[in-house]
């Protein structure tokens, strides 16, 4: 079994809260004395969570992007964790009068794969 380290960085900061006119919040965490490496920076989806006393609790999720059942030459197909199948389209720009056409043949071709595979 593989052991996570699990690593805890404790700052003096104060933080900021913003409301867009979106409606949305924004976070910021300013530190008493900043510097270069304190943390170590990243970007992703995840969870934050504005205590009424202050305290803020953010969980790092990471993306798990699995590679498609099958991939034609514009079109991919996967299955989703969240129960739902995944079908994506991608035309160059220079192509989109054959959208309808290309379109088409890439549907027929994946039906295909699903008949194969006992859909």
């Amino acid at each position: 079994m593989k052991v996570k380290k699990h690593e805890t960085v404790t700052l003096s900061a104060e933080m900021a809260v913003t409301r867009t006119e979106a409606g949305m919040d924004y976070v910021q965490v300013l530190p008493d004395n900043p510097s270069v490496g304190q943390v170590v920076p990243f970007s992703g989806w995840g969870r934050g969570q504005l205590m009424q006393n202050g305290t803020f609790d953010f969980i790092h999720k990471k993306r798990v992007r699995k590679k498609p059942e099958y991939k034609g030459r514009h079109l991919s197909f996967s299955y989703g964790e969240d129960g739902n199948d995944r079908v994506s389209f991608v035309l160059p720009s220079g192509q989109r009068g054959e959208f309808r056409v290309l379109l088409m043949e890439e549907v027929m071709r994946l039906c295909a794969y699903l008949e194969e595979q006992g859909w």
